[in-house]
């Protein structure tokens, strides 16, 4: 049995917030911070996740420094910038040989430092520093991290061993001359990062999710994961859990059935973790005043419900299958879903491919998302249908043995054992899921491939990671396989890829997929279409917190739809999860068009 956690007055000096896209860690990793930072303590807040939201939800513009935040005493936040973060590492090691060495060969160094690999490796960098050097947090009671969706916190989390084992591991501790030269020196703080992560007097896990099975299914995996690396204390919050107050309302009943249901049927292990549960609120919590109400047991009060009928989506015209019969006319192609964690990319990806599927076309339906969850959303097979994932270490075996057999060929035992060691390193994951990436783009030449994408931080490294490569394929002439070569033009072709900004209707999640999407349009990428998700307007509902959330929708839906998109689609919140090939298709069927 669980036992009821108090993550405010049992807080350890570290804790760490990690999670499924979209569960709420933000929201809940600020509360945290500004209840220790109410109680007189001083709090540093951190985000590790690429895209981070935290400027918005505390209501202040953040840096990678340490800022005030307006409004709570005591309490300080920063974001771990990669792009300053990755410039800071390249000028460390660039600039002591400037004016000393030939100007090529600086251009070459930097050429060597330019990847997303390089990126990673100074975010990592910044992130042991705030985790275990002293000097970094000293004056601070407590440091928390905000960390970016699951698949990317567990790499995060686990490279600490993973460099400390490299680099002991080494043979000769100088190998990797591009962005690995400066981490040997670094040794001992990515090991006392790792101690710091396993001293359970040091640091706290705690793992955020929704009543949902997707979401306890993933803080499950990471439990196991994480514990098994010797993250031992862990405590679980159940985040938007709800009890409906309005007899009567179908709606509202099936909600509060389907989360029952599912914390009946969480994994036995993870339920014996100490548990909070934090009531789905009426309003998103933005601002410090909101922030203070999440765990506080008396909500603000909730105006009426009232029927809101065509105020909500009357006359916006047709379903979303109205964007297949667009993608469909090109009969071949890429459709990639993009945007925040949580907001339902894999969903509506299942959904498009099935449908196009169903269609009689040859569809391969695949993912960049270390915490993929396509199989689960299709539930069964479809005829035409093709699901994988891009298994990082299959594609890093693969990359391998072709690096051996071609790069290795020639070398004598010392060079061979040298190559062997850089593959090692957690760099060549990178390497190699961008070329399998490269790979599933290349097979909408001859059908329809549908990508579900990782959050958005993810993703942007991804693309940063083509971006750097076309301009390095540009400079050669063209070496390097023919899909990697052809990957940006193909994104950057409107009539081959179209990109889906998928969305829910709420703040963060649609002002961080119009940032990407300004990302997308400076890397030449034009998004084809939004899809708006789980919507809870329309007169069906009639709880009091159902019908606020409704009404708090209307300003980022007239948002997405008057300033940020050329097609947009709502799609309502359904009592029965979208699951398995039936409820996807009605998925389409029933979604709205609103232009």
């Amino acid at each position: 049995m669980s036992r009821t956690a108090d993550i405010v007055n049992e807080a350890t000096r570290v804790l760490f917030f990690t999670g499924k896209g979209g569960v709420g860690k933000t929201s809940l990793a600020c509360a945290t911070a500004l209840a220790l930072a109410d109680r007189g303590k001083r709090v540093l807040l951190v985000s590790t996740d690429p895209a981070s939201n935290l400027d918005e939800v505390l209501g202040t513009h953040l840096g990678s420094t340490p800022t005030a935040v307006g409004g709570a005493s005591g309490l300080f936040a920063l974001n771990i910038d990669p792009d300053e973060a990755a410039q800071n590492y390249r000028e460390n090691l660039v600039g002591p040989f400037r004016g000393v060495l030939p100007e090529d060969a600086i251009v070459s160094m930097e050429e060597q430092l330019s990847g997303a690999c390089t990126v990673e490796i100074a975010a990592f960098d910044q992130f042991t520093r705030l985790l275990a050097d002293p000097a970094a947090t000293d004056g601070y009671d407590h440091v928390l991290f905000d960390t970016a969706p699951t698949g990317h916190t567990l790499r995060l989390l686990k490279l600490p061993a993973a460099w400390t084992g490299f680099m002991a591991s080494s043979i000769t501790g100088t190998s990797c001359l591009g962005p690995l030269s400066g981490l040997q020196n670094q040794r001992s703080l990515y090991e006392a990062s790792l101690n710091a992560l396993t001293d359970p007097s040091t640091t706290t896990l705690i793992l955020v999710a929704r009543p949902e099975p997707s979401a306890l299914t993933e803080a499950e995996r990471t439990r196991r994961e994480l514990r098994a690396m010797g993250i031992a204390r862990q405590v679980l919050v159940v985040n938007g859990v709800f009890v409906a107050s309005t007899p009567g309302d179908q709606a509202a009943t099936a909600l509060e059935a389907r989360g029952r249901q599912a914390l009946a049927a969480m994994p036995e292990e993870l339920a014996a973790l100490p548990r909070i549960e934090v009531p789905l609120l009426a309003f998103a919590p933005i601002g410090v005043p909101a922030l203070r109400h999440v765990f506080d047991p008396s909500r603000p009060a909730v105006p009426a419900g009232s029927a809101l009928g065509e105020q909500r989506h009357g006359g916006f015209g047709s379903s979303l299958s109205a964007l297949v019969d667009k993608i469909e006319s090109a009969g071949r192609g890429v459709v990639m879903t993009m945007g925040k964690g949580g907001v339902g990319k894999t969903t509506v990806a299942a959904a498009i491919a099935a449908e196009l599927a169903y269609r009689g076309h040859r569809v391969h339906l695949s993912t960049t998302d270390p915490a993929a969850h396509l199989t689960a959303a299709l539930d069964g097979e479809i005829p035409s249908l093709r699901v994988s994932r891009i298994d990082p270490i299959a594609e890093v075996r693969t990359y391998s043995e072709e690096v051996l057999a071609g790069a290795g060929a020639g070398l004598d035992a010392q060079g061979r054992a040298l190559l062997e060691e850089d593959l090692r390193s957690p760099c060549t994951e990178e390497i190699a899921v961008f070329r399998a990436f490269a790979s599933t783009v290349a097979e909408g030449e001859n059908g329809f491939v549908v990508l579900d994408t990782a959050p958005t931080g993810h993703t942007l490294l991804l693309l940063d990671a083509a971006e750097a490569y076309h301009r390095e394929v540009s400079r050669t002439l063209g070496s390097g396989p023919e899909a990697v070569r052809r990957l940006l033009p193909r994104l950057r072709d409107p009539e081959f890829t179209r990109v889906l900004m998928v969305t829910l209707p709420e703040a963060t999640a649609v002002h961080e997929a119009a940032r990407l999407q300004d990302d997308l349009r400076r890397a030449g990428i034009e998004p084809f279409a939004w899809v708006v998700n789980q919507s809870f307007s329309g007169s069906r509902f009639h709880d009091p917190v159902l019908v606020e959330r409704g009404l708090r929708e209307l300003p980022y839906l007239s948002e997405v739809h008057q300033q940020l998109a050329q097609h947009v689609a709502l799609i309502s919140w359904k009592a029965q999860v979208p699951k398995g090939p039936v409820r996807l298709r009605e998925l389409v069927k029933h979604s709205v068009e609103l232009k």
